[in-house]
C-alpha cells in the first residue's frame, strides 16, 4: 500500500488543473489551444495515477483500501475517503474515459473552449469523489454537486433545444435527491454517525428501513435511470456535446446502480427484499418498453439513449437477486456499458462533425466511403447486442443466470429484451451503414482520422479484453460481493428467525411471486 493520500491526489488533481485554466489567457485563440492541452496533460495523469490503486489493490479482501481520514464538519462527520471491490472499477473508468471526451471534443467545441474545459475537470473531481467517498454528507456533497458542472455542459454547448434539455435534466435529478437528503440526516441523527463503514453494520429498525430504501431509491432510480422516471434521458443526451453524452451514459448512469449497491442493499436488507418484486417489474418493463420505442427512433443518439435504458434494466434486476452471479453480472454490465455506450456516442460524433446532422435518414452506404468507422461502429453495436466475445455478453449473461435462479419467468421476459436489442441495433447499423450511397453529399465524406482512431483503439481492445477475459474484473470484485452477499443473508435470516441459512435467491423470489 502506498501511505500517501492517493485518492485525494486522484479526485482533486483534475480541479488542480481547473484552477490553472482559470489564470490562464482569455484569448479565443491562444487560451483555447492551452485550455486544450492542460485538460488532456491533467485528465491523463489522473488516469496514470488511478493505475496504481489496480496495482496496489489487494483482491483478497473485502475491507475498504487507501483508506484516508480528517476531521471536517465536526459531530462525527468526516472527510473519509477509500475504495473496495465494488468501487474501485469505477474510479478506473471515470479517469479512463476522460481524457478520450477531451481529445472527442478537440475539433467539436470551438467558443468558450477554456470554460468548457473546466466544467469537465471539475466534472470529473465530483464523479471520482462519489465512488470514493466513505461519509454519507461527503457522497450526497459530490452526488449532487455533479449535477452543476453537467448542467452547464448540456445547457451552453448543447443542441438547439439544450436550455429545455438542462433543466428538464437538473429538476429530475434534482428532485430525485431532496428525500434522499431528508434520509441521510435521519440516518445520521438517529445512528449518530455518517460514517458509511460503521452504518454498513448497523441495524436500523425493519419498518424504518422502508421508509429509507424509498427516499434513497427516488434518487438512485431517477440517476440511473428507471422506468418511468427515464424521459429526461434522451432529451439530455440528444442535445449534449458528444463528450456530455459520453460521460452522461458511461458514468453518470452507474452513480445509481453503484447507490443499490453501497446503500439499499447492505444497510437496508429487509426492505430491499420486500421491494424486490417492484425492481422486477420495473426492471422488465424498461428493457421490453424502451427497447420497443428504440425501434422506432430517427435520431441516432436518441436510439442509444433508449438502449441504455435497457441495458440499466438488466443491472437493476441482476443487483436484486441476492446471488453472487447476479450482482457480479449488474457490476459487470456498469462496465462494460460505460465503454460500450460512449465509444457508440463517440461513434455518433464522428459523423456529426462531418454532416452536423443525428438523423438516421441522412445517412445510407458509409461503409464505401468510411471503411474503418464502419468497422469500428459495427463491433460496438455488436458489444451493445452482447455478442459472444465482447463485453456487453459477459454482463448480461451473469445476471440473467442469477436472476433464473430467482424467478424464471422473470429471465424470460428480460432475455426478449437480448432480442429487441439486436432488432433496433442491427436496424441501425444497416440504415446507416449498409445499401447504396446515393445521397451527393455523403459521397465526399472522409473516414476515421488518427485522432479519432486515437480516441477508438483503447475502447474496441478493453471490449474485446472484457469479452475474452473478463477474469481480472470479475476477481477484484468477487469477495466483496461475497461479503456483500453475506451480509445481507445474515440481516434475511436473523429478521425471518431461521436457524439455517435460507438462500436469498428464495427470499427475493417469493417476494417477486407476490
Amino acid at each position: 500500500m502506498l501511505d500517501w493520500p492517493l485518492l485525494s491526489a486522484i479526485t482533486f488533481l483534475p480541479t488542480f488543473g481547473a484552477l490553472i485554466l482559470l489564470v490562464t489567457s482569455n484569448d479565443e485563440k491562444t487560451g483555447a489551444a492551452q485550455a486544450r492541452s492542460v485538460a488532456l496533460w491533467v485528465t491523463t495523469v489522473t488516469f496514470l495515477l488511478s493505475l496504481f490503486l489496480w496495482a496496489g489493490f489487494d483482491s483478497s479482501t473485502a475491507e475498504f483500501q487507501f483508506e484516508e481520514k480528517a476531521s471536517w464538519l465536526g459531530g462525527n462527520i468526516n472527510y473519509h475517503m477509500g475504495v473496495d471491490g465494488i468501487s474501485m472499477m469505477f474510479v478506473i473508468l471515470t479517469t479512463l474515459l476522460m481524457p478520450l471526451c477531451i481529445l472527442a471534443s478537440w475539433k467539436s467545441i470551438e467558443n468558450r473552449v477554456r470554460e468548457y474545459m473546466i466544467a469537465f475537470l471539475i466534472l470529473e473531481t465530483l464523479m471520482i469523489g462519489v465512488f470514493c467517498a466513505l461519509d454519507l454528507f461527503l457522497f450526497y456533497l459530490f452526488f449532487e454537486a455533479g449535477l452543476i458542472p453537467m448542467f452547464l455542459i448540456i445547457g451552453i454547448w448543447g443542441g438547439v433545444r439544450r436550455v429545455y434539455a438542462s433543466f428538464k435534466f437538473f429538476l429530475y435529478t434534482l428532485l430525485g435527491s431532496i428525500l434522499m437528503l431528508v434520509a441521510v440526516v435521519w440516518m445520521y441523527v438517529t445512528a449518530g454517525t455518517s460514517d458509511i463503514t460503521t452504518l454498513l453494520t448497523y441495524q436500523f429498525d425493519p419498518g424504518i428501513q422502508k421508509w429509507l430504501w424509498l427516499a434513497f431509491f427516488a434518487s438512485f432510480a431517477v440517476k440511473m435511470p428507471m422506468w418511468p422516471v427515464h424521459t429526461w434521458l434522451p432529451d439530455a443526451h440528444v442535445e449534449a456535446p458528444t463528450a456530455g453524452s459520453v460521460i452522461l451514459a458511461g458514468i453518470l448512469l452507474k452513480m445509481g446502480g453503484y447507490g443499490f449497491l453501497r446503500f439499499s442493499l447492505p444497510m437496508f436488507p429487509i426492505a430491499s427484499e420486500y421491494f424486490a418484486g417492484l425492481v422486477f417489474f420495473l426492471s422488465v418493463v424498461a428493457i421490453i418498453y424502451t427497447s420497443l420505442v428504440a425501434l422506432v427512433q430517427e435520431d441516432i443518439k436518441k436510439l442509444i439513449a433508449y438502449s441504455s435504458v435497457a441495458h440499466m434494466g438488466f443491472v437493476t434486476m441482476g443487483i436484486f437477486t441476492f446471488n453472487i452471479q447476479g450482482i457480479e453480472g449488474g457490476i459487470f454490465q456498469m462496465l462494460s456499458h460505460g465503454i460500450v455506450s460512449g465509444a457508440l456516442f463517440l461513434s455518433v460524433g464522428v459523423i456529426y462533425d462531418r454532416m452536423h446532422t443525428r438523423e438516421i435518414a441522412a445517412y445510407g452506404g458509409l461503409v464505401h466511403r468510411m471503411p474503418v468507422y464502419a468497422a469500428v461502429f459495427m463491433l460496438f453495436t455488436m458489444a451493445n447486442v452482447g455478442l459472444p466475445g465482447t463485453g456487453g455478453f459477459v454482463g448480461e449473461i451473469l445476471a440473467l443466470i442469477g436472476v433464473f435462479k430467482v424467478n424464471t419467468w422473470v429471465a424470460l421476459f428480460a432475455a426478449t429484451g437480448a432480442i429487441l436489442s439486436a432488432a433496433y441495433a442491427l436496424w441501425l447499423y444497416r440504415r446507416v451503414i449498409f445499401g447504396r450511397l446515393e445521397k451527393a453529399n455523403l459521397k465526399s465524406i472522409a473516414d476515421m482520422d488518427r485522432r479519432e482512431i486515437l480516441i477508438m483503439t483503447p475502447l474496441v481492445l478493453i471490449t474485446l479484453w472484457m469479452g475474452f477475459y473478463p477474469v481480472p474484473v470479475l476477481d477484484i470484485m468477487a469477495v466483496s460481493v461475497d461479503n456483500l452477499v453475506s451480509q445481507v443473508d445474515a440481516a434475511l435470516t436473523a429478521y425471518h428467525g431461521v436457524e439455517a441459512v435460507a438462500p436469498a435467491a428464495e427470499a427475493v423470489g417469493h417476494a417477486a411471486g407476490h
